[in-house]
């Protein structure tokens, strides 16, 4: 082919083929210095000048997101893997040991399919007619138990994923929704913004990600000792300690050019949950969007949110690639390399047993061994390459971590959120921190006692607030926005901290609330009614259906029953029910459950005054007694106390008489 070609390679046709590919570069050259005089105006995108902020996060959690392999990154690791795998009797740990064991089977076959494929290519070359037919025959007889290897294999790293993922996600929502940690961690504490990507996506992906890179590293290490026993057994120590020696090399080199890789995902992650979160504020808040008519600019919100993460991923890919070239070139070539030199050891020394052999012996070892070597060497390239999923482990590690962090911080009544200075220094002037107050639980009563106003921020509402009520007792708060009456409700509902006094109430279950707009959960007519109860817990506290209908009727809901299925009708009740129909069931509700004390936070503002008249009446008779807020002179006359808070620290708590006067519309 030389000699061809060489006839064709003259000096003019040289200097020919020169000019023709000067050419695209010329013009290249052309161009380029001709358009530098010209002044080009590139037009922005709009959605690059759009600048918002979904948290602040606290120094502490930025430290956290340098995510490495390490001894930090193996502690994290072990704490979750204790969760995920309490103890070697579970079945997490045996289906651990069946991957291994599948993995083990299957390196055993590729060994006996190399061997057997040597015979049967042997037969071909030396026309062995029997013997090619029994060895074909029992090669092909073993096809069905290498394929059950294989699919139990499947099987079980799917089945493991499955388990991983349902003990963690069951560990971290049993954390998530105890008490009102859900709350806290959404209201109180600032260092996660998107509790809902950590516990759903962030998850699956660190259970993908564990399995695969179990199996990933577990197949390698079993072929390396099965390869490295078979080789050293046969062409001694030499081969297989050259291999071993590239490993540790390797690995090294790319475990430090990989550090990035962690960092780079915990970003990805944050990134991938700003912009779902984006989008669900979108849906969350799509009515008052529409009556600004602010689609345009919430496009741009949600477009600056998609090019943060399309340029960090763009990144990100850039990355991948320029280290996709040194994993190549280390992991795949170098490693060949230095397989067809650790080969070489043995057939080229002269003191070997191989020396002494005819070459087709020689041939034939150097064939059976020199395919166990590729293995080997397949073998180390993997388990090179693994450190590069390693490093993203490391990174989904610190993230599941993170939120486990935050939720056993939540459930030991301590939060971190960044607050205003001016506020910070008054709190500390004043030494008040938070949950720094006490809590007496009592049945038919409620006391604060020196109780401070406070929000989550810092701001101060109230600097001491003191006034007790008895079962009994209906007080009327009122007050200018922002003055502290749903701050009041959320520290008597346990929601915010007590930043000092003492405060005095019921238990939890006896303390009901009702907000403007009710929530209607997923599920039956009925479970609207019991809410929180399912209806089992509703039979065991021997109550009936006929005992809720009641309630229906006495808030004018008894047409609802006249749906298909009655309380078994399943409905998207938030949309299907109107403003008033669900204060009403709210209502209905909290007759149900007939608590000791009801918070009413303006939970009638949709109903007629008539129907209102009647509800709080048998409140009154049912022993309920209220908190209420609202503007409603009708109102006054069911209540026996008022509280009135001015908006600037002042408060009264005074009877309700005939002289007192009544003030709202």
């Amino acid at each position: 082919m030389a000699p061809v070609l060489s006839k064709y390679v003259t000096q003019k046709n040289a200097v020919i083929g020169g000019a023709v590919a000067g050419v695209p570069l010329l013009i290249y050259l052309v161009k380029k210095y001709a358009l530098q005089g010209k002044k080009t105006v590139k037009r922005r995108a709009p959605e690059n000048d759009i600048k918002y902020l979904i948290v602040d996060k606290s120094a502490e959690t930025k430290n956290a997101n340098k995510a490495h392999v390490n001894a930090r990154f193996i502690k994290q690791l072990f704490h979750i893997l204790k969760i995920i795998i309490p103890g070697f009797t579970s079945p997490e740990f045996g289906l651990l040991l069946l991957v291994a064991a599948s993995l083990t089977a299957r390196s055993y076959s590729d060994i006996w399919m190399i061997q057997t494929g040597t015979v049967v290519e042997t037969a071909v070359i030396s026309m062995n007619k029997e013997l090619f037919k029994s060895q074909l025959l029992y090669f092909f007889a073993g096809m069905p138990i290498i394929s059950l290897v294989n699919n139990v294999l499947k099987w079980s790293i799917g089945e493991l994923k499955l388990r991983l993922r349902t003990r963690l996600s069951r560990h971290l929502y049993d954390d998530y929704l105890r008490g009102y940690t859900y709350y806290k961690i959404n209201n109180l504490d600032n260092r996660i913004s998107n509790p809902d990507q950590l516990l759903t996506a962030d998850v699956d992906k660190f259970c993908d990600m564990f399995t695969d890179l179990y199996s990933n590293i577990c197949k390698p290490f079993l072929d390396i000792m099965i390869y490295v026993y078979k080789l050293t057994s046969t062409l001694g120590y030499e081969t297989p300690s050259v291999m071993l020696g590239y490993l540790m090399v390797s690995g090294f080199i790319l475990t430090y050019l990989r550090r990035p890789t962690g960092k780079m995902t915990v970003i990805e992650q944050k990134l991938e949950g700003e912009y779902r979160y984006i989008n669900s504020r979108l849906i969350t808040n799509s009515e008052e969007i529409a009556f600004y008519n602010g689609n345009n600019r919430e496009k741009l919100t949600v477009l600056a949110s998609f090019n943060k993460l399309t340029n960090h991923l763009r990144k990100f890919l850039e990355f991948r690639v320029y280290m996709g070239f040194f994993d190549n070139i280390i992991g795949k070539y170098i490693a060949t390399v230095v397989g067809f030199y650790a080969v070489s050891i043995p057939f080229m020394n002269s003191k070997s047993f191989l020396s002494n052999l005819s070459q087709n012996e020689r041939f034939r070892h150097y064939y059976t061994m020199g395919r166990m070597l590729v293995k080997l060497a397949e073998a180390i390239g993997r388990l090179v390459l693994a450190g590069r999923d390693m490093t993203r482990l490391a990174g989904f590690t610190a993230r599941v971590t993170e939120i486990m962090t935050v939720l056993t911080d939540l459930n030991k009544g301590h939060y971190v959120r960044t607050m205003l200075t001016d506020n910070n220094s008054s709190l500390n002037e004043k030494k008040l921190v938070p949950n720094s107050g006490r809590i007496i639980t009592k049945d038919n009563i409620i006391k604060f006692d020196k109780v401070p106003l406070i929000t989550p921020n810092g701001d101060i509402l109230v600097e001491e607030l003191s006034f007790e009520v008895t079962s009994g007792m209906n007080v009327l708060v009122c007050g200018p926005n922002g003055c502290g009456k749903s701050s009041l409700f959320r520290i008597l509902g346990e929601l915010w901290p007590l930043f000092g006094g003492t405060l005095t109430k019921p238990p939890k279950g006896k303390l009901f609330y009702i907000p403007q707009k009710p929530y209607m959960t997923l599920g039956t007519l009925r479970d609207q009614v019991t809410y929180p109860h399912t209806k089992e817990e509703m039979q065991r506290r021997r109550k009936t259906d006929a005992d809720i209908a009641n309630h229906l009727e006495r808030v004018q809901l008894s047409y609802l029953l006249q749906r298909d299925q009655g309380w078994d009708t399943v409905a998207d009740w938030m949309d299907i029910l109107s403003g008033g129909e669900k204060q009403r069931i709210a209502m209905a509700r909290l007759f149900y459950h007939q608590p000791q004390f009801a918070i009413l936070d303006e939970c009638t503002s949709a109903v007629s005054v008539d129907v209102e008249g009647s509800m709080y009446q048998y409140c009154r008779d049912a022993g309920i007694s209220l908190f209420t807020v609202s503007h409603r002179k009708s109102l006054w006359k069911h209540h026996d106390y008022y509280l009135q808070m001015d908006g600037r620290g002042l408060f009264q708590f005074n009877k309700i008489d005939s002289d007192t006067e009544e003030f709202g519309s």
